[in-house]
């Protein structure tokens, strides 16, 4: 007699439900993560912009005219960051406004080191806030660290 060899067909059919859980619970985790790593990318950048934004005021006693402000599109590949109106003598908001795969991230930073997040759509939904928050969202759900 002869044995036959191969997979059958439920084998096969249990293969690809085990592939089809793993892929469903796997890829929201991994573009979750993916998009946590680029966040740091616009608050590190703030954080370095508002620097400037003081060492100008220290120098100058205003914020009028500081290059802090000038629409930077180089330093982040996922963020635009500018001035979101433009600076006073006493008060500037810098913001970081996404890009491609961040599009509808806003973080922003005013003088007084006050640091929000606005999150809309297009962003994935559950990074979606209903308002914005008083502090810098890095985790979904809003969570601040």
């Amino acid at each position: 007699m002869r044995t036959q060899r191969g997979f059958t067909l439920i084998e096969l059919m249990v293969v690809l439900v085990v592939i089809a859980v793993l892929s469903a619970i796997a890829l929201p985790s991994y573009t979750s993560y993916v998009t946590r790593g680029k966040i740091p990318n616009a608050t590190s950048n703030l954080a370095a912009k508002r620097v400037q934004m003081e060492q100008w005021f220290m120098d100058n006693h205003t914020y009028v005219g500081a290059p802090a402000c000038n629409t930077d599109t180089a330093s982040s590949k996922y963020f635009v960051f500018s001035c979101a109106t433009a600076p006073t003598t006493t008060s500037y908001t810098l913001q970081a406004v996404g890009t491609g795969s961040m599009a509808g991230f806003t973080y922003t930073v005013d003088q007084g080191n006050n640091q929000t997040t606005s999150i809309v759509a297009p962003a994935p939904s559950a990074w979606i806030l209903a308002t914005p928050s008083g502090c810098w969202v890095t985790k979904t759900g809003g969570v601040c660290d």
